[in-house]
């Protein structure tokens, strides 16, 4: 994931586990938690209209985004002017 949008010290988690720097030593990941199984779709978008966070997805994966218990929305794409 790459922080399109920055909104402060927030703990973004994936299927209810907090992210950690790509390069930290983790433990195998799990299944994700009840609820939290939407996934996620590389080369997306996704924000948080309370906090202006927004994200991009390098990396699919079956965990849903979230940001302090709410789940991150799927960015939709801005319509390009008709060219005639």
């Amino acid at each position: 994931m790459v922080i399109v949008r920055p909104a402060g010290e927030l703990v973004i988690e994936c299927g209810g586990q907090p992210m950690v720097d790509a390069a930290a030593p983790t433990e195998a990941a799990g299944q994700p938690a009840a609820g939290l199984a939407d996934g996620t779709q590389v080369g997306k978008r996704y924000e948080d209209q309370d906090t202006g966070l927004e994200v991009l997805c390098v990396k699919a994966g079956v965990g849903t985004l979230t940001v302090d218990g709410r789940p991150l929305t799927l960015k939709s794409a801005k319509p390009l002017p008709s060219s005639d």
